[in-house]
């Protein structure tokens, strides 16, 4: 912790979800939050000393985008939890959107075992299973792709895998968390997807950590990194990897399946408000404050803006 500090400048220019999720070698957070899970580190502690920080710089960013803001959304997501029955699951979850997700464990295995032919998903799920560790916005990309992204799968599998393999795995964070990225609860901008072609390009073209993580494309041309199928024969013999046979190809094409998800989620929203307005009554004011209806509190323009700001794709 203190190592992380002592870079002031980082400390008050931090801004989620900015950063590098490619980073590897040298991550673009403090990766303390398996302390933070296991009580190693207090949380309190940690968020005084930062505190100390800002107080010796002019400017700094603000929560909920701020190194002090992660640990309020860590809380914020512990309350949620406390006051939400059944909060790690999609029945009797009132908070939690009713999508009736595919089951294909086909797709599923793939995803876990980073084999669906899109490199950008595999290296982090290779990473995740040799590391324990990813950065937050390689776990957004996996975590997309397979619910409301591409494969439409139920949002709780997904939360096994990370639950099993994360080594700063927490309940409620983990949970919270695929509750948001598959548009289930929180966040419910399904339109917007994450790319598994041209998300992680944009930070690392070269594409240095798929080579990292998947030997096998190690020597792909920078060209076709990011898409090794679209590559010709002989640059698949250049490279030593031959698609379908060294390394497999894209389990679902991109293009076709995410438009089918945004038509499935479309669909199980709109049936989701037709279940709303059927139900006896209407929530009051109160009770949607306190997160009871499907829409748990969205016109609450405080916590509506927070939302917005902080995980904006």
């Amino acid at each position: 912790m203190k190592a992380s500090l002592q870079d002031k400048e980082w400390v008050a220019k931090f801004e989620k979800p900015k950063g590098d999720p490619s980073g590897f070698l040298k991550p673009a957070t403090t990766v303390l939050s398996p302390y933070l899970k296991f009580g190693c580190l207090s949380s309190r502690y940690f968020y005084h000393c930062i505190q100390d920080v800002y107080r010796s710089v002019r400017n700094y960013t603000k929560p909920p985008v701020s190194l002090s803001g992660q640990l309020l959304w860590r809380d914020f997501f512990y309350k949620v939890f406390f006051g939400t029955p059944n909060f790690d699951q999609i029945k009797g979850n009132k908070i939690c959107k009713q999508i009736p997700w595919s089951e294909n464990e086909e797709l599923f295995v793939a995803w876990r075992d980073g084999r669906t032919g899109y490199p950008w998903i595999d290296a982090i799920m290779i990473q995740l299973r040799k590391w324990g560790w990813m950065h937050h916005l390689a776990r957004h990309s996996v975590s997309c792709l397979l619910t409301r992204g591409d494969l439409f799968i139920h949002w709780e599998k997904g939360r096994d895998v990370f639950e099993r393999l994360l080594i700063d795995s927490d309940w409620a964070i983990n949970n919270g968390n695929w509750l948001w990225l598959s548009c289930s609860s929180f966040f419910y901008q399904y339109h917007r997807i994450y790319s598994p072609i041209t998300f992680g390009k944009k930070y690392d073209p070269n594409g240095n950590y798929i080579r990292h993580f998947i030997p096998v494309l190690k020597d792909m041309s920078r060209e076709y990194i990011y898409e090794p199928w679209t590559a010709p024969l002989s640059i698949h013999k250049k490279a030593k990897c031959i698609i379908c046979k060294d390394y497999p190809k894209p389990v679902v094409d991109h293009d076709t399946a995410s438009k089918e998800c945004r038509k499935r989620m479309g669909e199980a929203y709109a049936s989701n408000r037709l279940d709303s307005n059927s139900s006896k009554g209407k929530p009051s004011n109160l009770s949607r404050r306190k997160w009871s209806h499907g829409d748990h509190g969205a016109s609450n323009s405080s916590i509506a803006k927070l939302l917005r700001t902080s995980r904006s794709e």
